[in-house]
């Protein structure tokens, strides 16, 4: 068999937009690796999901480190160094002083529920603060009912593309797998189309490049901001993600899941 890599890292994030946890197992479904994104807060004023997305709302969820998965509750380390749970019965009103917008947390989304996009060179043009051009879109639009993904339930990319990209810390693009590869960056982009085989069990179908955002640029807890980390696939690979759309600066990959199972960080990724 052709190996083209092994997992290097394994991520997920249980509360959208908000830091994640790294794993060194977990079991992947239909609708991700397990307890990924299984909560989002949602916007009182607008009903929109809140996504970092659009950073001069939003960015304040960066800050704050979800871990944890079902049937426990998830841990919630705040920037003051304050601890909370999700089975707190004034977590929204903490959430709500913290983010400056009054929220709600939910792990049952309503099915049109949508995110704004902040166009993300118009934020680097024009700054975090500033009113910018957005895009609405439906949340999870290939993934299961009920799920909290931006679009499929398995995000990728390799060491490859992040070395060519400048090595940023591969924290800043919100990856699910990082895939640890030689050779030249973005091979994700070929990938389009394919089945990958990771460890005994798991196979995911990769669907297209990952479009970027503003989020890779902004502040991730500890992590300062980072214009780069947009600015160099805008330079390096821009690339069509979807039939229809414009070519946008994309890294890394969405997946779908094929044949669930267990992954870990070791196991080879073996193209199909």
């Amino acid at each position: 068999m052709t190996v083209t890599g092994r997992v290097g890292q394994l991520w997920r994030y249980p509360v959208k937009s908000m830091l994640g946890e790294a794993l060194t197992a977990a079991t992947v479904d239909a609708r991700g690796v397990a307890g990924d994104r299984r909560y989002a807060l949602l916007d009182r004023e607008t009903a929109r999901v809140a996504s970092a997305k659009l950073p001069r709302l939003w960015r304040g969820l960066l800050a704050v480190r979800a871990s944890g998965a079902a049937p426990g509750p998830v841990r919630l380390d705040l920037p003051d160094g304050a601890t909370r749970s999700t089975d707190d019965v004034d977590l929204d009103t903490v959430l709500s002083r913290l983010l400056g917008r009054p929220v709600t947390l939910t792990d049952d989304p309503p099915p049109d529920a949508v995110l704004e996009r902040a166009d993300p060179e118009a934020v680097l043009a024009a700054g975090l603060d500033a009113t910018v051009p957005t895009t609405h879109g439906r949340v999870g639009a290939a993934a299961p009912p009920g799920s909290l993904v931006d679009f499929a339930p398995v995000h990728l990319l390799t060491t490859a593309t992040l070395a060519a990209a400048g090595g940023a810390d591969p924290v800043r693009y919100r990856p699910n797998l990082v895939v640890e590869t030689t050779g030249d960056g973005f091979a994700e982009n070929d990938w389009v189309g394919r089945e990958l085989r990771i460890g005994p069990e798991l196979v995911l179908r990769v669907l297209a490049p990952t479009p970027r955002c503003a989020v890779p640029t902004l502040a991730h807890g500890r992590l300062p901001r980072d214009p780069e980390a947009l600015r160099a696939p805008a330079r390096l690979n821009r690339v069509v993600p979807l039939p229809g759309l414009d070519p946008q600066p994309c890294l890394g990959a969405y997946a779908t899941v094929v044949r669930p199972g267990r992954v870990a960080v070791g196991d080879p990724v073996v193209p199909g």
